[in-house]
């Protein structure tokens, strides 16, 4: 059987890790027929994925990681999952940075993809403990070549790397803690009424906790699959969230609670201003 030319290996992978999860496993077998791939490939992908901690290998086919509240997933298994939604939230969020303003932004892959969109709004300072959002205006300034460079200001703070590529620890907080910001965007591991905001790394929840003292209003960015998730530490209630922007996969019952406790929700969608729910 020929490879389906029709999906890039990061879409093909992304599709894969959705039936895993959905299904809570499947058989080679079935993907081959359901991608239209060869045997070859649908094992290939299942190696790279493992190798990423993204899913279990087991004999003839793939199961989920086992759910663990301390458990990390890396930057690179992260960034192939829920691809439209994040895309759909950047646009919407990055309209909420004004031209001018002070910026701040949390590591994760969400916010990751609002970097790329905030290349659009000119003047900004941007502060960040993303090694990776920090590349994103570092490349679109090289590529640019002079003239017609983005004119943000870039701000990356020290600290040790976590597996999500976030600097955290006693460096990041004080460089954090000593700064003042128009607006945050927050990626979050999960959220929920009852834990609030939460991560499965400690020193990146106190990281967090700076981040929010410091921001006159908090924007998380979480796609539908972060809500009811909740990892090992809370850094904050949903009181201290000024908006939530998310995408359309959210069920309405969940949109309704989540509305009841923050002033703004933002359903991401084909408008990039997205629809608004509440003040």
């Amino acid at each position: 059987m020929s490879d389906n030319q029709n999906l890039l290996a990061g879409q093909r992978r992304a599709l894969i890790l959705d039936e895993v999860r959905r299904r809570g496993g499947i058989r080679v077998s079935e993907l081959t027929r359901m991608l239209q791939v060869s045997d070859m490939t649908v094992r290939r992908d299942l190696d790279v994925l493992a190798r990423q901690g993204a899913l279990e290998k087991v004999h003839g086919g793939a199961v989920p990681v086992a759910e663990r509240r301390t458990h990390e997933p890396g930057f690179e298994a992260k960034s192939s999952l829920e691809l439209s939604a994040k895309s759909q939230i950047a646009r919407a969020a990055a309209a909420l940075a004004t031209p001018g303003s002070a910026v701040a932004l949390s590591g994760g892959t969400t916010t990751f993809a609002v970097a790329h969109q905030l290349l659009e709004v000119p003047d900004l300072t941007v502060v960040t403990n993303s090694v990776r959002v920090a590349d994103v205006f570092h490349h679109a300034r090289q590529a640019a070549e002079g003239g017609t460079a983005p004119a943000a200001t870039v701000v990356l703070t020290g600290g040790v790397r976590t597996p999500s590529d976030a600097l955290v620890g006693p460096v990041a907080d004080a460089a954090i803690g000593s700064l003042h910001f128009d607006v945050l965007f927050l990626g979050v591991h999960g959220i929920s009424v009852e834990a609030g905001l939460s991560t499965p790394n400690l020193a990146e929840a106190e990281t967090n906790r700076h981040f929010i003292r410091s921001a006159r209003r908090v924007v998380v960015v979480a796609d539908h699959t972060k809500w009811g998730t909740t990892g090992l530490s809370s850094f904050a209630t949903l009181d201290e969230v000024d908006t939530l922007v998310t995408d359309a996969g959210l069920p309405g019952a969940d949109r309704d609670e989540i509305a009841a406790h923050l002033a703004e929700l933002v359903i991401a969608g084909a408008d990039d201003d997205g629809d608004r729910v509440g003040a």
